[in-house]
């Protein structure tokens, strides 16, 4: 089984990273991983020309974007992790999202989607700096995780299992609590 994971978080030590280290840590042993760290990668923003619909490949010159693509199309289940920023995924993350549609679903003459990941599962974990419950009343990690869900569903994918931390600032470590939840989420992808 191949997962691939994005983790959408500018910090290699932060509680993104963190969260997604441990379910990666915890996934079983005949796992393969492909792991990206998104802010680390080369990608040009998409331009929305629409040809990837027809052509099945993105249609700029090739870079990182390309390459997670490819990887997605191989992928049996995916893990996605993103800091909230404005209520919703990083910039970064949705840059490559954007760049890789054609990599999720396809598309039929008349316009409607095709999922390509169909059956497919997902785990998604967020983090914020707005301290709980307020981050789940004000839906900052919740629309990280509706962002992230949208991309998944019209993809094929079902998300099986999330994990939110709020309030980062005061306490960027993870708990033995939330260690344990992201143990879970590593056993809800096979």
């Amino acid at each position: 089984m191949k997962v691939v994971v994005l983790n959408g978080s500018p910090r290699r030590e932060g509680v993104v990273s963190q969260m997604v280290g441990h379910v990666v840590r915890n996934l079983p042993a005949e796992c393969r991983v492909e792991a990206f760290f998104v802010h680390g990668l080369h990608v040009k923003p998409c331009t929305g020309c629409m040809r990837c619909r027809t052509l099945g490949r993105c249609v700029l010159p090739e870079d990182d974007g390309h390459r997670v693509a490819a990887q997605l199309r191989e992928a049996d289940a995916f893990v996605v992790g993103s800091p909230c920023y404005w209520g919703g995924m990083s910039g970064e993350l949705k840059v490559l999202f954007d760049r890789c549609v054609y990599a999720m679903m396809g598309e039929r003459e008349n316009g409607m989607p095709v999922p390509l990941h169909k059956g497919k599962r997902a785990v998604l974990v967020a983090s914020c700096n707005t301290i709980w419950p307020f981050n789940v009343l004000f839906r900052q990690t919740g629309g990280v995780f509706r962002a992230l869900r949208e991309i998944l569903k019209w993809s094929g994918c079902k998300v099986v299992g999330k994990l939110a931390k709020g309030g980062c600032r005061k306490c960027g470590e993870l708990s033995v609590k939330e260690m344990r939840k992201c143990r879970k989420l590593a056993k809800k992808i096979c």
